[in-house]
């Protein structure tokens, strides 16, 4: 960039996203191809994250004096960053989804809900199941004990029902 003050928008424009994300990750694209790099760019804008390639230095100042400032040692190499605005694990499980098809992805590290995590925290925080799939276990675990009590109930009424003899 050859000057302040397009560094400076390219700075803003960082901290802009940061104001709106509920998760930043830090991800090592190096090695990827054109096309795997367009696949991965069309399913995250699909879902709604932000990915891009900063300079780590412009990630570092728009960093600086927030939430996302932990994120500052893993700055080192190439740096592709994904903001999340709505579920703060979709950035992480869409990429941990890639990382079969595309080896040479890479998470470095990545703030969640306001926690640090490592390459292997964010790997582990990628593989917790979505809300919406958590929410119908949860119901499925209550229904099942209350059809079982039901049925027993049904058992035991059709037992103690009095017996009629056709004449």
């Amino acid at each position: 960039m050859p000057n302040k003050e397009q560094k400076q928008l390219v700075i803003n424009e960082i901290k802009e996203k940061i104001s709106r994300t509920k998760s930043v990750v830090l991800v090592n694209a190096r090695g990827l191809t054109v096309a795997q790099d367009t696949v991965l760019r069309k399913k995250l804008r699909e879902a709604g994250v932000d990915y891009k390639i900063y300079k780590n230095t412009m990630i570092s100042f728009a960093v600086e004096d927030t939430e996302y400032e932990a994120l500052k040692p893993y700055l080192a190499g190439p740096t592709a960053v994904a903001f999340s605005y709505d579920d703060p694990v979709t950035a992480a499980r869409l990429i941990e989804k890639e990382l079969k098809a595309m080896p040479k992805l890479e998470f470095k590290a990545g703030v969640i809900g306001g926690e640090l995590y490592d390459e292997k925290g964010v790997t582990k925080i990628a593989l917790i199941p979505p809300r919406n799939e958590l929410l119908s276990r949860l119901l499925g675990s209550f229904k099942a004990p209350v059809s079982s009590f039901a049925r027993l109930v049904k058992a035991i009424a059709e037992r103690d029902e009095p017996q009629t003899v056709n004449e």
